[in-house]
């Protein structure tokens, strides 16, 4: 019988997430916990433009609110990239462990 060795990186990139307190529905590995992170930093930014976008569509279009508005969806942009460029980075990394094992 041969043994493999256990590669002690891909063991913790699949270990569960062990917390004290916080939120009872954060079970899972840290690629889950990034991309629940990456999931609500774009909710936040999805909710401040629509605040935004409410307050210009009652009547606040002044150029002030509308460049601010612009540059929101365009930091919303820049997240929604970053979070795929990550995710798929970590992703990928992941799966090429896996397959070394």
């Amino acid at each position: 019988m041969s043994t493999t060795p256990i590669n002690p990186l891909s063991m913790m990139a699949t270990a569960p997430l062990t917390t004290t307190g916080g939120d009872s529905n954060s079970s899972g590995s840290w690629f889950d916990a990034m991309a629940q992170a990456w999931s609500k930093t774009l909710d936040d930014q999805a909710n401040r433009i629509t605040t935004m976008s409410d307050a210009i569509g009652g009547g606040n279009d002044d150029p002030e609110a509308v460049t601010e508005l612009t540059a929101e969806t365009l930091r919303m942009s820049y997240l929604s990239e970053s979070s795929h460029t990550s995710l798929t980075a970590v992703g990928s990394a992941l799966e090429t462990m896996a397959r070394k094992q």
